[in-house]
């Protein structure tokens, strides 16, 4: 199959790579050895960003492979229709059949020829702490393929069908300027299943299907994050931004291991004695920063000596210092602004649209993404090209004008692009450092009380996704056809809405933002510090692939037939270990955090410190 004949296939591929690179700070490519140069082969992809998934795959993969993704038969009826979607690189699949070989027709063709085909085996996009379903249609075309291969060795490919499990990994999938990795697993064979697909017995087929999918999904598994609830994850990603302050100072090549080893502390039952106190403060100090719309990376970084404590008697110098220190942050954002005001004007209107179509799927996290570079692009369809005419027609409409406005063009783009990461960060550090300000010196009686803060602590949940398997809204579906055709029916959401959340007000909230932080933090600081003391034997949880690589092998609860949900372990002190040797600043928590004194109440103590189990946590972490 000549590449040739993919021209809009590569033309939307060069637009899709623009895109990610203007959403995206960093788009990171791990094991791009598992993807072979030549020969028929399927990659299997998680499926947790709507559209930018595909175009993410497509513009990361390895060798520029041209990746060809299903669509419905009947679309290829019209001759024009036809012509753009196989020259997109679309293959027809002709849903109403029942016959698997009839099914897949236009996929034993491509991958004869040793194409590529990405699909998306979990049916659709979704938002869940783990990845909640593998159907069986990757295993079902794989198999199929190779059953019709040998029946037709005239016809297909000498090289043998392989599937390679692809994972994409997001930092934030709905942020602005975040990071995403995309990761490749080994390359997985059909022979070991072939034999019993291939047998007359009733059920085999199916049988072999189920095994090689369960072998995808278990690369799938280990390639990504995966959390047994909402609760688990959302504590793990605190402690990770705790341990990791920067958010650029965790590399990406760890980013996947490092954050599922903290899912599985958190989700080791008594891992510590203060295990439930330190996993509370963790998830009111995330929920109260989503509420506040605030990140821990900004609040790291900003002065917050003890100068600027309003309870404390401070010679006025000092205090003056401190100020002038957040007042030479804002200007050095405004001496910064000159040099970015025309981009950021010019951009705008595609800021905004991207906000605004955010806005109007902010309970679907998947489509937000997607929304936000959708706008973005169609804005910029005009803006970049009227800009680009502006500039011509001041040359005189020239060949040579053409070619200099064109690069002008480019150059701008390119230069918006590289300063919007510091810009963008900069304005957020400002923001946040006269947030805080107003918040640590408003009137006290000004707090949120209690009652009225609980609604900002609470960790927020997504809505369930009907079309996931378990759902009660799950539709019903005919388990003869294989099952991630399900895929080209797209994705479909919960259409019930919420209402939305207020932000707070900073002169309510702060204070409480800040005291959560310092509890967390020391919180934390105990919480590794009891896992780095305990018994040589302490053992806590560990997802199966980082028990075989880093602790001791899974077991399968003495059964003789191994668990299908196996237990792996790791040693207490080796996580520790692990943590240090990637970057965590453990001992920084223990020291306390800047603007420590904004935990303090009038009394000068920690006001959560009534609980016993909190007074625990700073007696270990003082020893």
């Amino acid at each position: 199959m000549a590449d040739s004949q993919f021209v809009l296939h590569k033309v939307l591929r060069k637009i899709a790579s623009w895109a990610v690179y203007s959403f995206f700070t960093e788009v990171r490519v791990l094991g791009a050895e598992n993807v072979p140069l030549v020969g028929p082969m399927i990659s299997t992809a998680t499926h947790h960003n709507m559209m930018l998934d595909p175009a993410i795959l497509s513009s990361a993969f390895p060798y520029k492979r041209i990746l060809h993704y299903w669509a419905k038969g009947s679309l290829f009826a019209n001759p024009v229709v036809r012509y753009i979607l196989v020259s997109t690189g679309n293959i027809p699949v002709d849903r109403k059949s029942k016959d698997r070989q009839v099914l897949f027709r236009g996929t034993f063709d491509a991958l004869a020829d040793g194409a590529a085909v990405a699909l998306f085996p979990e049916g659709t996009s979704y938002t869940e702490p783990r990845i909640m379903q593998v159907k069986d249609g990757a295993a079902w075309v794989a198999l199929e393929y190779t059953k019709w291969a040998k029946e037709h060795p005239e016809r297909a490919a000498q090289i043998p069908i392989v599937i390679v499990p692809s994972a994409l990994v997001y930092t934030n999938k709905s942020k602005y300027r975040s990071s995403v990795s995309t990761l490749f697993g080994r390359p997985i064979t059909v022979d070991p299943y072939l034999d019993q697909f291939l047998l007359e017995e009733e059920g085999a087929a199916r049988a072999a299907a189920k095994r090689l999918t369960r072998a995808i999904e278990s690369q799938l598994v280990a390639l990504t994050i995966n959390a047994p609830d909402w609760d688990t994850l959302y504590a793990a990603r605190m402690a990770r931004d705790l341990l990791w302050e920067d958010e650029k100072s965790l590399n990406l090549d760890d980013y996947v291991h490092v954050s599922q080893t903290l899912v599985d502390l958190f989700a080791t039952p008594a891992a510590t004695p203060n295990f439930n106190s330190v996993k509370r403060q963790l998830l009111e100090y995330y929920s109260l920063l989503q509420s506040a719309q605030l990140t821990n990376s900004v609040l790291s970084s900003l002065p917050l000596p003890d100068t600027l404590d309003p309870h404390r008697e401070v010679a006025l110098p000092s205090r003056l210092f401190t100020l002038v220190i957040l007042i030479r942050d804002s200007l050095t954002c405004l001496i910064r602004l000159p040099f970015f005001v025309v981009p950021l004007i010019v951009h705008s209107p595609a800021y905004i649209m991207g906000r605004l179509g955010a806005r109007l799927v902010e309970n679907e996290e998947e489509t937000q993404a997607q929304n936000k570079v959708l706008a973005g692009l169609l804005l910029l369809a005009f803006i970049y090209p009227a800009a680009f005419f502006f500039l011509w027609a001041f040359l005189w409409y020239t060949p040579t004008g053409a070619v200099l406005s064109a690069s002008l063009v480019w150059l701008f783009a390119v230069y918006h692009t590289k300063l919007i990461n510091g810009n963008y960060e900069h304005v957020k550090r400002v923001e946040a450092a006269w947030r805080v300000l107003i918040g640590v010196w408003a009137p006290k009686k000004w707090d949120y009380p209690l009652a009225t803060l609980k609604q900002y602590t609470t960790t927020p949940i997504p809505p369930a996704n009907p079309w996931i398997t378990g759902s009660p809204a799950t539709p019903k579906t005919d388990d003869k056809v294989p099952a991630a055709i399900d895929a080209l029916a797209g994705s479909a959401t919960d259409p019930s809405t919420t209402s939305r959340k207020r932000r707070p007000r900073s002169g309510r909230v702060m204070r409480h933002v800040l005291r959560a932080r310092a509890v967390a933090a020391r919180g934390l600081a105990s919480f590794i510090d009891q896992l780095e003391r305990a018994p040589e034997g302490k053992r806590v949880r560990a997802s199966v692939h980082l028990a075989q690589s880093y602790g001791a092998a899974s077991e399968s609860n003495g059964a003789v037939v191994p668990s299908p949900d196996p237990v792996g372990w790791r040693n207490a002190k080796e996580v520790v270990q692990f943590l240090r040797e990637r970057g965590a600043k453990v001992a920084s928590l223990g020291r306390g955090i800047e603007g420590d004194w904004a935990a303090l109440n009038s009394d000068g103590e920690l006001s959560q410190a009534e609980d016993g189990e909190d007074k625990d946590d700073l007696v270990s972490v003082a020893e």
